[in-house]
């Protein structure tokens, strides 16, 4: 009894939810331009691969 009242409310709780399906629509950038997609992800993995660098090279230089 307590089971199948669980059920029903999620079940009604993801029919109420109006998202939009197909790919692209769950993440939170827009997939549709190649290029500012290409852009986004060059500066998100290029600044975490550049920062080890960056910051050797100021203690490096550091007097």
């Amino acid at each position: 009894m307590f089971g199948a009242t669980i059920r029903r409310f999620t079940t009604s709780a993801v029919r109420r939810a109006h998202y939009e399906e197909g790919p692209g629509k769950n993440i939170p950038f827009s997939v549709e331009n190649k290029w500012r997609l290409l852009g986004l992800m060059v500066v998100f993995f290029g600044s975490g691969f550049i920062l080890p660098f960056v910051v050797v090279r100021h203690q490096l230089l550091k007097k």
